[in-house]
């Protein structure tokens, strides 16, 4: 299945099934996934999405880009944790 396929479509546990979340997935992929948990993994990560996460385009940013722009801290420690606790 095709990263850009988890940001669109069914609700998100009809779409993961046992996908991985990729350093191509979006943000709002891992808060999909995970809920608050998901939350709570990104701001230890270094990410805050803030209240209500009102910054649209900041939901469709992928991991990586927000990785490689300072904005999110030890990416594969992310990846790990967040496909581990599935």
């Amino acid at each position: 299945m095709p990263d850009g396929a988890l940001s669109q479509g069914s609700p998100p546990s009809r779409r993961l099934g046992g996908v991985d979340l990729t350093p191509q997935s979006k943000i709002r992929d891992v808060l999909n996934v995970l809920g608050d948990r998901g939350r709570d993994l990104l701001l230890k990560h270094g990410y805050d999405v803030g209240e209500g996460f009102v910054d649209v385009l900041s939901q469709y940013q992928t991991l990586q880009h927000a990785a490689e722009t300072e904005r999110l801290r030890d990416l594969d420690g992310l990846l790990a944790s967040v496909n581990s606790n599935r």
